[in-house]
């Protein structure tokens, strides 16, 4: 979570962890004999491995006050069918009369999977999953144009089957500076900082960026981690359609584990995906409005973990549509 006063308001830019399918086709792990084949298995691995980083240190910027968002992975040959609620309120308490600010808030988000094909393991326990976080940020202005930006986020993500335990718990924690020009031809905003997340099972904290610009009255652009994307917005300020490309997934606890084939101990469960979409949103005001994406996953892989964080069973390595729709006060 990131928080930013703009034009005498304070502004929220979250870091949130969004929801696609889980379950697409499952695909056990084998070995190859052949060294070749090993060299690219590894490599494969590898790029998995800083892709699934990428995810859990920089999720999803949003600008939200008020989030409600609903989004579904339709039903195709793996049998499966994937659904997301959503729900975001934030509140910022300001502290002085030189901007600085307080934010308090929380998000919660549900997974449903419908699974209407047999698996090799006991599955019933993975249908639903919950993620659950406090927003707890702070911010100042620095100078006129700068602001610093400091954010810690407790989580508790789990399919919670014994209640809460310690293995549920995560935390993120950021740090950042931005700097807004608004007045200007080519408005911009710039944000670059550190972010940290215990998912990870890293000790230290990855690098956090993201630039966004309107270069023309009817076009802007963002670039960054975790999403890239380019927006027309019309004349009249009420129309913006946009094609985006953004990364997605999250890391949830398994409770009571899951026995998989080779007696193998499944103890959490992650998703990494790279989504191309276009969409479409509708503005009543400058901060409320609905909208849609409609997408499609270029990359994804859905993995069950062993005690080690090891990927202990492939669930899902096929792309797949991606369908969100929602309701905003935001800012951006």
């Amino acid at each position: 979570m990131l928080s930013i006063l703009n034009s005498g308001k304070i502004t929220l830019l979250f870091r949130s962890l969004s929801v696609m399918s889980i379950f697409i086709k499952p695909h056990h792990r084998g070995k190859s004999n052949k060294g070749q084949q090993g060299n690219i298995l590894m490599k494969k691995h590898f790029l998995g491995c800083l892709f699934f980083l990428g995810i859990l240190l920089s999720n999803a910027q949003t600008p939200d006050l008020v989030r409600l968002e609903y989004t579904v992975i339709p039903e195709n040959d793996s049998g499966i069918q994937t659904s997301r609620y959503r729900a975001v309120l934030n509140a910022p308490l300001k502290l002085s009369d030189r901007d600085d600010y307080f934010v308090i808030g929380g998000e919660y988000n549900e997974y449903h999977f419908d699974v209407n094909r047999p698996l090799p393991f006991e599955s019933n326990s993975l249908e639903t999953l919950h993620i659950i976080d406090l927003n707890l940020g702070y911010t100042f202005k620095v100078t006129e144009d700068w602001r610093f930006i400091a954010a810690i986020v407790p989580r508790l993500a789990s399919n919670f089957e014994i209640g809460i335990e310690n293995n549920d718990f995560r935390l993120n924690a950021s740090v950042a500076f931005m700097k807004e020009r608004k007045n200007i031809d080519k408005p911009y905003r710039f944000v670059f900082g550190l972010s940290y997340n215990s998912a990870t099972g890293l000790p230290f904290p990855l690098p956090l960026l993201n630039y966004n610009k309107r270069f023309h009255p009817n076009w802007s652009y963002s670039v960054g981690v975790p999403r890239w994307d380019i927006k027309y917005h019309s004349d009249n300020k009420k129309h913006v359609t946009q094609a985006a490309l953004f990364l997605d997934g999250y890391f949830v606890n398994i409770q009571n584990d899951v026995l998989l084939p080779n007696d193998v101990v499944g103890t959490s469960i992650s998703l990494s995906a790279l989504v191309s979409a276009v969409g479409y949103q509708y503005k009543f005001t400058k901060e409320i409005s609905v909208y849609g994406l409609v997408g499609y996953s270029l990359v994804q892989e859905g993995l069950i973990r062993d005690g080690n964080r090891n990927r202990a069973f492939i669930l899902n390595n096929q792309g797949n549509i991606y369908l969100r729709t929602g309701f905003k006060i935001g800012i951006f």
